[in-house]
């Protein structure tokens, strides 16, 4: 599971704070995301571009300026896309004593609690997994707190602390009632970790608020998880996916027109070295350790709920399963790459991923 999402960066916490993205728009003028000048060339198509923090990670917003979307109309759009997804952020952090997710691990165990039927969406979506990936996927893991990925001093908990943790994390104990908008931890001392599952729903409202606010093409990218709609100009939008065992390059690219999403997830996000091992984010809630055998899962799919939460269920679940879950999900299309430097992709995912141009 990934560890964390936190309503503000913090030294510990953090959703997604990368060192590289595996998936990352190739826009220009973005330096940060793909390496480009600084400035876009002449002639090129005019696009808005927006920044914040959030989520633990760098969130971009690019929309294509036109006739019928001036600079003016599509500052405000982007504007009200972030606000929408800030107020979301800070329905899901573990760290807001005020928010739903830590309401409910203060009343864990004594009695349920009534959420933003936002946060119950998001809740029905990680039970729902939890089921489909058989535990693999486990919103309850933040029991496990006393792993600490970023900042310092950074920490691997005691054997016998994840021990202790382990017996508190158990998806099915938690329990919703949607007719009463409650959701509820049956035991002491359990707590929520929505960091995998709770951050392409945020992108995909700060996406549909652009719609309504009048800008039916747009990108969002967020850390690497990259969400379009419509055209860049009538053209796709391209999105680079890079290898995940050497950043520097590029795999190919995807070049995404209508309405698409990018996923992913991986070892290389937060993390550090202990006696020989990368020990990183993405945490085993069978074993309270961070997960090995996967470097990188990529996903390209339609919509939001084909792959959400995917990327961390297929890290817990290791390579042997990727074509096995492949088969089981012909809409989506795959990456896996191994800490072994194998590297699986679906036959879609191979056909979608063109050169890169020299």
């Amino acid at each position: 599971m990934k560890a964390d999402l936190p309503c503000t960066p913090s030294p510990r916490g953090q959703l997604s704070r990368r060192r590289f993205a595996l998936a990352l728009p190739l826009l220009a003028g973005l330096p940060h995301l793909a390496g480009a000048a600084t400035a876009a060339p002449a002639g090129a198509p005019a696009l808005a571009r927006q920044s914040r923090e959030l989520m633990g990670t760098r969130v971009d917003i690019a929309v294509p300026l036109s006739g019928a979307v001036t600079q003016q109309q599509a500052d405000r759009a982007m504007e009200r896309a972030f606000a929408e997804m800030q107020r979301l952020e800070a329905l899901m952090s573990r760290y807001r004593p005020d928010s739903d997710v830590a309401r409910l691990a203060a009343a864990a165990g004594r009695q349920p609690v009534r959420v933003a039927p936002e946060v119950l969406d998001v809740l029905r979506a990680a039970q729902r997994l939890h089921q489909s990936s058989a535990g693999a996927f486990d919103p309850t893991v933040g029991a496990l707190d006393g792993w600490h990925f970023d900042g310092a001093p950074q920490a691997v908990p005691a054997t016998a602390e994840i021990a202790r943790a382990l017996r508190l994390v158990d998806g099915r104990s938690l329990v919703l009632d949607e007719r009463a908008g409650t959701a509820y931890l049956a035991r002491p001392g359990m707590r929520l970790d929505l960091g995998g599952v709770a951050k392409l729903p945020i992108l995909q409202a700060g996406l549909q608020m652009l719609a309504r606010e009048g800008v039916p093409d747009a990108l969002v990218n967020g850390g690497g998880d990259v969400l379009v709609a419509g055209s860049n100009h009538g053209q796709p939008w391209r999105v680079g996916v890079r290898d995940p065992a050497a950043p520097q390059r590029l795999l190919g690219v995807l070049a995404l027109q209508g309405r698409a999403v990018v996923a992913s997830s991986g070892d290389y996000e937060r993390g550090f070295m202990h006696q020989g091992r990368r020990l990183h984010h993405v945490l085993d809630p069978r074993t309270g350790w961070p997960t090995r055998g996967v470097h990188g899962v990529a996903l390209l799919a339609r919509d939001v709920d084909e792959v959400n939460g995917w990327g961390t269920a297929l890290m817990v679940q290791g390579p042997a399963q990727a074509a096995a879950w492949s088969a089981r999900h012909p809409g989506v299309e795959l990456l896996v790459a191994g800490v072994d430097g194998t590297r699986w992709t679906s036959p879609g995912m191979t056909a979608r991923l063109q050169p890169v141009a020299a």
